[in-house]
């Protein structure tokens, strides 16, 4: 098994590459997706993928499908239960990718990967468990002889993914906690997150996004500030540099910006809380302000 830790526009990827077929657990950004085909092809040499998993069908988790299945034409991926029909039919409105401002190029999928399934990957086999709470599709992998997890965007070292389905309207945050609280129970020694590094203090990460999953359910208004301001440096993640007033218009246009500003801060029109949103990045130091610019950093 091989983890290739992405920057935070990608998710990181897992690829399996033992006696068994091989097969990569999420493929990334699309504006990454040579990169991504690159790093496999680097370990696989000559070996065929076989197998490409999605945890769930957030675009920085399968950007990079269609362009591993022009790679490897006789790749099949398998996908969690729930947007099977989207996917088949390509309907970017219902896979979210409009209404967060992100690309995903058409793929195809073959199978699902069902909650409560078991499938070998490289010598082990590993189940699969249903982690709605960040995406109500959402799956986990678990090990349990070595007791390793792949979490996705369930749980991180410091915290966890946006709870977009709270941005709808949908009540989520205890599902969050009961992902939690599936995790503790599977007692993983290691976990590979979606995003940043390897982690073995399991116990510190959940405690610790507990007291942010607390906090965002004493205050609603803060997760939503938090989902907007996260949208906002995806795309400076994607775009790297670009005019202030080009980021806060794209922003504007933006379903998911539009719904927290209407839900939670329509009392203040809506480029001037867009602008405060770039500022605070900026505060914060996720972004840099030079002129009329705004820049990564």
């Amino acid at each position: 098994m091989t983890v290739f830790e992405r920057g935070w526009l990608s998710a990181n990827n897992v690829l399996f590459h033992g006696r068994g077929p091989t097969a990569l657990v999420d493929s990334g950004y699309a504006t990454h997706s040579a990169q991504t085909v690159a790093l496999v092809r680097q370990v696989l040499g000559q070996r065929p993928l076989d197998l490409l998993l999605n945890t769930h069908l957030h675009s920085d988790h399968c950007g990079g499908n269609a362009a591993l299945q022009r790679e490897y034409p006789g790749l099949k991926t398998w996908i969690p239960p729930g947007l099977a029909e989207s996917v088949r039919h390509w309907d970017p409105v219902a896979l979210t990718y409009e209404a967060t401002g992100q690309c995903c190029p058409q793929f195809r999928m073959d199978r699902l990967l069902v909650p409560g399934a078991g499938l070998m990957l490289g010598d082990a086999e590993w189940e699969v468990h249903g982690a709605p709470g960040h995406d109500p599709h959402s799956v986990v992998l678990f090990e349990a002889r070595e007791r390793v997890l792949i979490s996705a965007d369930a749980l991180w070292a410091n915290g966890f993914g946006v709870v977009f389905p709270e941005l709808e309207g949908e009540q989520a945050f205890r599902e969050v906690g009961a992902t939690l609280d599936l995790i503790e129970q599977l007692g993983p020694r290691l976990v590979i997150p979606g995003h940043g590094p390897l982690f073995d203090d399991v116990g510190a990460a959940l405690a610790s996004a507990r007291r942010r999953l607390a906090g965002f359910v004493e205050d609603p208004p803060r997760h939503a500030a938090h989902a907007a301001k996260v949208l906002i440096k995806f795309k400076l993640l994607e775009l790297q540099r670009v005019e202030r007033e080009s980021l806060e218009h794209w922003a504007a246009g933006t379903t998911y910006v539009q719904l927290v500003h209407g839900r939670w801060f329509r009392d203040t029109e809506l480029h001037e809380w867009i602008g405060r949103l770039v500022a605070q990045l900026a505060a914060s130091g996720a972004a840099r302000l030079d002129g009329t610019l705004v820049l990564d950093n």
